[in-house]
């Protein structure tokens, strides 16, 4: 990689506070290539790192950002949560042609609006659950009196991964779709209500390197969304993960990769919105086959912990690669 060895002593830039932005910052300070990693917000793991530094701006705020790149000569941003990825943080920091690993806005639409990401699968065949998107309840519930089984209800828009009910009764459904779209649980996000085939099966993480056309998978993953033991609670951002999964073995990682990851990285590059970052896909192991509940577009939360720990290439390099195709 001549970009990265030529960029010696770089300064980056991780946008982010949680534990996936800490993983992040651990596994770049572990580069020959990094000088220095700057943290906007961060948190006290990431100021005890060595070579990394906090600074008090908020992952959201994307003017702040930008001064900040350019004040401190930021060779690389790496953006961590997907809030500032779709309010297009690096669409701005390409116009200022400073190389940023994670999606476009356009791309990033894919985790930004669940209706949206449903239309993209049906539209490419990629395989997925059956779905309807709402936009007041009435139309709703009189879908859900059709149904048999109870759907999953899912806001439309980011919920900091608390936007997904998966109910287990008729009842439970209706309450869900009152919530979101009456007394505006989740606020804009909530501003449509996919219901959705509820899939069963053991359900993996699958994330993959992406610099626009071509794509490396890490091992997969499992994590536990749901509160509780035994998963009696609400689905939250994440209640840990663990690695190896003992159900994703390299014949479901090729699967994935033929009928999942190349078709959506090819249609979004014909689209005009190529996808360079890291493209997480939820699977469900189906009995017809795996099948994708969601994508995020950026490291998943708290997957990156397990992951990036086992990595033996140096993120930078990878990073440099991705954003610069």
């Amino acid at each position: 990689m001549a970009e990265a060895t030529e960029m010696a002593g770089a300064t980056v830039l991780v946008v982010g506070g949680g534990g996936r932005e800490h993983a992040i910052v651990w596994a770049l300070a572990k580069s020959a290539s990094v000088a220095e990693v700057i943290v906007a917000p961060g948190n006290p793991g990431t100021a005890a790192e060595p070579g990394c530094r906090n600074v008090a701006i908020e992952a959201t705020d994307i003017a702040a950002l930008i001064e900040l790149t350019m004040a401190e000569a930021v060779d690389l941003v790496v953006v961590g949560p997907e809030d500032p990825l779709v309010l297009g943080l690096v669409d701005r920091l390409t116009e200022q042609n400073i190389a940023a690993f994670g999606p476009s806005a356009a791309a990033s639409k894919l985790e930004g609006s669940k209706s949206h990401c449903k239309e993209f699968l049906l539209r490419n065949d990629i395989p997925t659950g059956r779905s309807q998107s709402f936009t007041d309840s009435a139309g709703a519930l009189a879908y859900l009196a059709k149904l048999v089984v109870p759907p999953v209800v899912k806001a439309d828009g980011l919920a900091a991964g608390k936007g997904v009910i998966v109910a287990e009764t008729h009842q439970d459904a209706e309450v869900a779709i009152r919530e979101i779209l009456d007394e505006g649980r989740f606020g804009e996000a909530g501003a449509e209500v996919l219901l959705e085939e509820r899939l069963h099966g053991a359900e993996v993480s699958i994330l993959a390197f992406c610099d626009g056309e071509r794509f490396h998978i890490m091992p997969a993953t499992q994590d536990h969304k749901r509160l509780l033991v035994g998963d009696d609670g609400p689905n939250t951002g994440g209640m840990g993960a663990f690695f190896p999964s003992p159900v994703a073995d390299d014949q479901l990682l090729a699967e994935v990769a033929k009928t999942v990851l190349a078709p959506t990285l090819a249609a979004l590059a014909a689209e005009g919105r190529p996808y360079r970052g890291v493209l997480y896909v939820g699977i469900m192991l189906t009995a017809e086959g795996p099948k994708v509940i969601e994508y995020n577009c950026r490291f998943g939360d708290p997957e990156t912990e397990v992951v990036l720990p086992m990595l033996e290439s140096d993120l930078y390099d990878i990073f440099i690669a991705c954003a610069t195709g």
